[in-house]
């Protein structure tokens, strides 16, 4: 026989519902409670009734993710600990987690709408945000609580978790910059995605304020995939137009398809160029691991949980500024940056 609410209470000497408010994360319960509570259910082994919790609140306590079609889907390893990190935040707080993959072609939005006339999630975390995002706009029309993981917009109406990927470019470029490099090239992430062109502006704001164009032949989008930093590197390098010095990679995967690209051209990091990355701190894609990278960092995983009490502060009708965070970035040194020998 599985754990009750009244066990876990006699087991911390909180009142019944003193737990529920704490396994359901409310705002007006302790962080300290909140811990205590949740390590009493995991040791008796606790599962929530959720058809109870249903019948009881309206709510199913189910929330969900729509993955993007296939050519949109996160790399492996951001997916799985992707769904890893949000099925832990979530299950901490007493809540499922599902995934729905949209199949290629298909309707990300209409996909929304057939979960949503199921009558089973509560509310959904999206990922990937665009401009004027239409699962934004379907979502709120329906009245269905939502949190981003990034922004869509420069003044948000609705819950995200998000870095400053403005900054980001910003900070890439002046780390570059202050080592004499004058032609700076970037390969970016898909046009399409915010956070690739917020880091796109920084790179050209940094630029400018240094006095330097923004050459649009130093600056790529495409998929963050090593193949795409390969690929990028060898046409910016075998151009009749202006040779970057240096090197601005939008992830870990393109910073590997750089070195593997310069490599093969006969060039060295950093002697002949210079490299710097944004890192998510991905398993396997570490900005100190061979070679090592310098740039700036964040990681991935420091989202979940800002993702999930977003989520659940939205179904709770918790006000929208409490439920907007912008988390931080670090900056690292690994020695993959030096002085230009010809500019």
């Amino acid at each position: 026989m599985s754990a009750t609410l009244k066990d876990i209470a006699a087991s911390t000497g909180l009142s019944v519902t003193q737990v529920s408010r704490a396994l359901n994360d409310h705002a007006d319960v302790s962080a300290e409670t909140k811990i205590r509570v949740r390590k009493a259910a995991k040791a008796l082994n606790y599962s929530p009734n959720l058809s109870a919790r249903k019948l009881a609140s309206g709510r199913s306590h189910i929330v969900g993710l729509v993955l993007p079609p296939l050519d949109r889907t996160p790399r492996d390893s951001l997916f799985v600990e992707m769904v890893r990190g949000l099925s832990g935040a979530f299950s901490r707080r007493g809540r499922l987690f599902v995934l729905h993959a949209a199949e290629e072609g298909e309707d990300v939005v209409a996909v929304h709408r057939r979960l949503i006339d199921g009558g089973s999630l509560d509310g959904f975390v999206l990922i990937e945000p665009e401009r004027d995002d239409r699962r934004v706009t379907y979502l709120q029309g329906r009245g269905v609580p939502l949190v981003m993981h990034g922004r869509g917009s420069d003044a948000p109406d609705y819950p995200y978790y998000d870095i400053d990927n403005l900054a980001v470019g910003r900070t890439l470029t002046e780390m570059l910059l202050r080592a004499g490099h004058r032609k700076i090239g970037f390969i970016n992430g898909l046009a399409e995605m915010c956070y690739a062109d917020h880091r796109r502006l920084g790179w050209e704001r940094a630029l400018e304020a240094a006095g330097l164009p923004a050459d649009p032949a130093l600056h790529e989008h495409g998929q963050m995939t090593e193949s795409h930093g390969a690929l990028a590197t060898l046409r910016m390098m075998s151009s009749d137009g202006p040779r970057p010095s240096a090197l601005i990679a939008g992830n870990m995967l393109i910073a590997k398809g750089i070195h593997n690209a310069l490599a093969m051209l006969g060039l060295r990091v950093p002697h002949d160029v210079s490299v710097v990355a944004h890192d998510d701190a991905l398993p396997g894609e570490d900005l100190l691991a061979l070679p090592p990278c310098s740039g700036t960092r964040s990681a991935l995983s420091l989202s979940w949980e800002p993702l999930a009490q977003g989520l659940i502060g939205a179904i709770e009708g918790q006000p929208l500024a409490d439920l907007q965070r912008l988390g931080d970035f670090e900056v690292i040194e690994a020695g993959s940056v030096s002085s230009p020998l010809v500019e």
